[in-house]
């Protein structure tokens, strides 16, 4: 079932796009990540410019995000003032990232920028996953479990001036900490299409030193925000929102993440670790080919 896709400029099949975003879902729900990470590079392996892809990626997060941050505030594990400074941060990150966007593109790089960050991120990410996957087998198959982490900010956060007390999250800390983390955030999300959950959460935990019971729905509600208004600056400078790819991703995310919520069930946490950390590096790997690997062919004409 082929369907034209405005903004891409091509012609592609509905149910590849929808099976692509069960995919992306799918993982969401096994793994607890947003997916956001792997949307961008599974669209452009299979042939969307990779300024569509980024776009477009981001307004499917929106989407996805609203059911999830509607549950953890009905939870009550949203804390609202460190959120709004989160938000805050990522929307002038964002504008940040629309600067650098525009400028890529008219050096006509942008491209190329968006596959090395794909590959220095999951690369990364990818193997400290693996690392830690690894080392949570090994204390699974020997019976020792690791020790507890102690909940404590860093000490750069602590130096910060203006300490305000964010009650959500048991801290008193300077807001300027969550403000620039936000801005990181938001211009990954200009430039890549990601929520930033899998950076944001880390950091809020390891940095900012927050409860875990606060870190996933506040980081949540940040992604909301700060995807929609990614996607408006998107439709306002860069045009590249293809809302027909957006929604056929949202529809295959939503399916495949109720999926994946039941597999998550039957299997180990610590398997389905070292199950995500193999896929993010299967990924890192194939967008590494493609920056590298160059065709027999370089122009080629399709006759259809």
């Amino acid at each position: 079932m082929d369907l034209y896709l405005p903004i891409a400029n091509l012609s592609v099949n509905a149910l590849v796009i929808i099976g692509l975003g069960g995919v992306v879902g799918l993982l969401s729900g096994m793994f607890g990540v947003g997916g956001g990470f792997l949307t961008t590079p599974l669209l452009i392996f299979y042939g969307i410019p990779p300024t569509v892809a980024a776009a477009s990626a981001a307004s499917q997060v929106t989407g996805a995000s609203v059911s999830g941050v509607v549950t953890h505030i009905a939870r009550g594990t949203v804390d609202f003032r460190m959120g709004g400074v989160l938000i805050a941060g990522g929307v002038v990150g964002a504008g940040l990232g629309v600067l650098i966007f525009r400028l890529l593109q008219y050096l006509g790089q942008i491209d190329t920028v968006i596959g090395l960050l794909y590959v220095l991120m999951l690369g990364g990410i990818g193997l400290l996953m693996a690392k830690e996957s690894i080392q949570a087998l090994v204390a699974l198959k020997t019976g020792k479990r690791a020790p507890a982490r102690k909940r404590r900010h860093h000490p750069l956060v602590a130096a910060l001036p203006m300490r305000w007390r964010f009650y959500g999250s048991g801290l008193y800390i300077s807001p300027l900490a969550p403000l620039l983390l936000g801005m990181a955030t938001g211009i990954l999300t200009m430039l890549l299409g990601v929520g930033g959950g899998f950076i944001l959460v880390p950091a809020m935990l390891y940095l900012l030193g927050m409860t875990t019971q606060s870190v996933v729905g506040t980081s949540l509600f940040q992604i909301l925000f700060v995807t929609m208004a990614t996607t408006m600056m998107h439709a306002m400078t860069t045009k590249a929102v293809d809302l027909v790819l957006a929604m056929l991703l949202l529809i295959g995310s939503v399916t495949g993440a109720q999926v994946g919520t039941r597999l998550s069930m039957t299997m180990r946490p610590e398997y389905l670790r070292v199950l995500l950390a193999a896929i993010v590096l299967l990924v890192a790997a194939r967008m590494t080919l493609g920056l590298v690997w160059r065709p027999d062919e370089i122009f080629t004409i399709e006759v259809r």
